[in-house]
């Protein structure tokens, strides 16, 4: 504490002089000022009893100087040096010389008079010389060198007692605990012995310094199992201890990270013991551990939690699914056929999970993982069970669903159903909508309500949304090599619109097929809300520029509803199609239409309305000016030969004409 003072303290009265200083040349030039006004209001009245030659005039408009209290003394100078007139107007008191030295002390100007007729080139006839109270100057610098002591002596204190505070909080103490606990360990329990790492000290020195100490604790309890040549001996490796585990638990638990920790209860280096030679099992323990780290992504720890079991503190890792698949991918890995030393062993093991989201301590959360893995080992080998049995079934349920979508992409289960819109002017088709569709185990082709929601909560709808677009692209390169140029529209999610590749692909697949410009519509639409608009239109503009046109779909639903309009105007956007929901209340309710209706128009965009399904919607649409419609007025959504034998063959033969 005495250093920490120590140090403040001289920095703190170099501040305190520097700002005395500063202080002391603001009231130097203050003072200056003052005696050059002074000096101003006398200057001619002195000059004109100089010419004259009167002393006595002189002497008292010098006099008039006194009641300003500024000036000390007044000196009449003529120019050849020869003092003559001077006036002291107060006693003169002693000042240090060191301080006079220091602070340039007294202050004085020097002011040439002159005659009242100037020359063309006036000579001064005399000058006039003011010198300030050192003594008042010096009482000023005593007063603001106390003032400034005494608050930076306080700021010392204060910053001294703060710094010493965090030092013994975040220092002292720590390592008091260690030395205590390294102090009270019995002599019995000194090899081996584990220091927890203390809490806010995982990534510092005291930090390393408790890792070194444990690492330091494992090497010394291998070297003393070598030693007994009767002693039980279980494998340990470089990796984090059960001390340094728990440790990242409480971190983890404290953030309310949500996280997964997965223990690994390998059976096989259980079983080898005395059956294997030591290095045997050290070689068994390390490859394995290799093994491990490389199924393990980077923000993921691994440890081992004991002689036989590993764990795995999955940072990350919010969804059961994922924890699943991770224990599937440890399996796997584990599995492997290992030769070792001219023994071929297949290693097994047990995976127990347990999920954190906030309610556990870290203790429990570690209970909670051996738990499972225990309920896991007693079903099996190579078996994966989580804590909490609707977790299992819950991620069990969701790779099953993910494992069916990927198996109907692989064998063409799904397919491509359109569904034309029609130019209301004229009544001829002008642009196809691309709808997805799904085989039945009855052979037919359905869209199942939830499928869409399936796709989503796989985490596969860039997966099936590519596989749209790639087919989608394969149509119209087709169509367009028989000179039919029918506009084609693709639905877009927002995890399509706003995925990281979504640009670079598109735009892949656009040079690859050689589609003509305007034939590819891509339709924005809303199951997840967008947050940022700029974001979206960072991504849609290059896709514009490259020749997609782009449509709000649903419009007055979701991410393009009316509760967002001032975004409309920086939005690429070529169509607007108006929603089911506003369409199906015409005639009778034509108010929310007829407004999306005039912003359309306001923008210059063309307008869609979906859901066409009576000739009376139809008629007010046409009678609106809308530029095309789709519904079931017209036809529904119909497999592609149908549609292309329905529509194109006639639009084939007027492109050919």
């Amino acid at each position: 504490m005495a250093m920490v003072a120590g140090v403040t303290m001289v920095f703190a009265f170099i501040f305190c002089f520097i700002l005395l200083f500063h202080f002391v040349q603001q009231s130097r030039f203050t003072t200056a000022t003052q005696l050059e006004s002074i000096a101003r209001s006398v200057r001619e009245p002195l000059s004109a009893a100089i010419l004259k030659g009167d002393i006595p005039d002189a002497e008292a408009i010098l006099g008039r100087i006194q009641p300003a209290g500024v000036a000390s003394r007044a000196d009449v100078v003529l120019p050849n040096q020869f003092q003559a007139l001077r006036i002291r107007f107060i006693p003169e008191r002693p000042v240090p010389v060191m301080v006079t030295r220091i602070f340039e002390l007294p202050v004085q100007i020097s002011l040439p008079i002159y005659s009242l007729e100037r020359p063309a080139n006036p000579q001064p006839i005399a000058y006039l010389l003011l010198q300030s109270d050192s003594y008042r100057m010096y009482q000023f610098v005593m007063s603001a060198l106390a003032t400034l002591v005494t608050a930076y002596l306080l700021l010392v204190l204060m910053l001294t007692v703060a710094i010493t505070w965090c030092i013994n909080r975040l220092v002292v103490r720590p390592l008091r605990a260690i030395a205590r606990e390294i102090n009270d360990v019995m002599p019995m329990d000194r090899v081996g012995h584990q220091l927890a790492l203390p809490r806010l000290h995982h990534d510092d020195e005291i930090g390393m310094l408790v890792r070194s100490y444990n690492r330091n604790q494992q090497y010394l309890l291998r070297q003393h199992e070598e030693a007994g040549s009767h002693a039980t001996r279980y494998p340990v490796s470089e990796l984090p201890n059960k001390a340094f585990l728990l440790a990242m638990l409480d971190q983890a638990v404290a953030r309310k990270e949500s996280t997964a920790l997965m223990v690994i209860a390998c059976e096989t280096l259980q079983d080898t013991a005395g059956v294997l030679k030591e290095t045997q099992r050290e070689m068994l323990l390390l490859t394995l551990v290799e093994k491990l780290r490389g199924v393990i992504s980077p923000q993921m720890m691994l440890a081992q939690a004991s002689g036989y079991d590993f764990a795995i503190l999955a940072k990350g890792v919010t969804e059961s699914w994922q924890a699943i698949t991770l224990g599937k991918q440890v399996l796997t890995i584990i599995n492997e056929r290992l030769p070792l030393q001219g023994i071929q062993l297949r290693p097994s093991a047990s995976v127990g999970i347990a999920m954190f989201h906030g309610e556990l301590s870290a203790e429990q959360l570690y209970r909670r993982a051996f738990s499972a893995a225990f309920t896991a080992r007693r079903k099996g080998k190579n078996q994966i069970e989580f804590f909490d049995p609707e977790e299992m079934e819950k991620a069990q349920r969701r790779l099953t669903e993910e494992n069916d979508i990927l198996l109907a992409l692989d064998n063409h289960q799904f397919a491509l159903w359109l569904q034309p819109q029609v130019n209301i002017a004229t009544g001829e088709v002008c642009s196809a909508e691309v709808l997805l569709r799904q085989r039945q185990p009855d052979g037919s082709w359905a869209l199942p309500c939830d499928l869409i929601d399936r796709i989503e909560n796989c985490g596969l709808m860039v997966t099936v949304g590519y596989w749209v677009l790639e087919e989608s692209c394969r149509l119209l390169a087709a169509w367009q090599s028989r000179g039919i140029m029918l506009p084609l529209s693709v639905n877009l999610s927002a995890l399509q619109l706003l995925h990281e590749n979504m640009v670079s692909d598109m735009l892949e697949l656009m040079n690859r097929y050689r589609i003509a410009p305007n034939t590819l519509v891509l339709e924005v639409t809303e199951s997840r809300r967008i947050d940022d608009p700029k974001a979206a239109v960072a991504i849609l503009r290059p896709l514009r520029n490259a020749g997609v046109q782009i449509a709000l779909d649903d419009f007055g639903m979701g991410y393009a509803g009316l509760r967002q309009l001032q975004h409309m105007k920086s939005l690429p956007v070529d169509i607007l199609k108006i929603d089911r929901v506003f369409v199906e209340s015409l005639p009778e309710d034509a108010s929310m239409v007829a407004a999306i209706i005039q912003l359309a128009r306001s923008l210059s965009l063309s307008i869609v309305a979906e859901g066409v399904e009576t000739q009376s919607q139809y008629d007010w649409l046409k009678a609106a000016g809308v530029d095309c419609a789709q519904g079931f007025l017209f036809a529904r959504a119909v497999p592609l030969e149908t549609f292309e034998q329905k529509y194109l063959s006639l639009a084939g033969e007027d492109e050919n004409v």
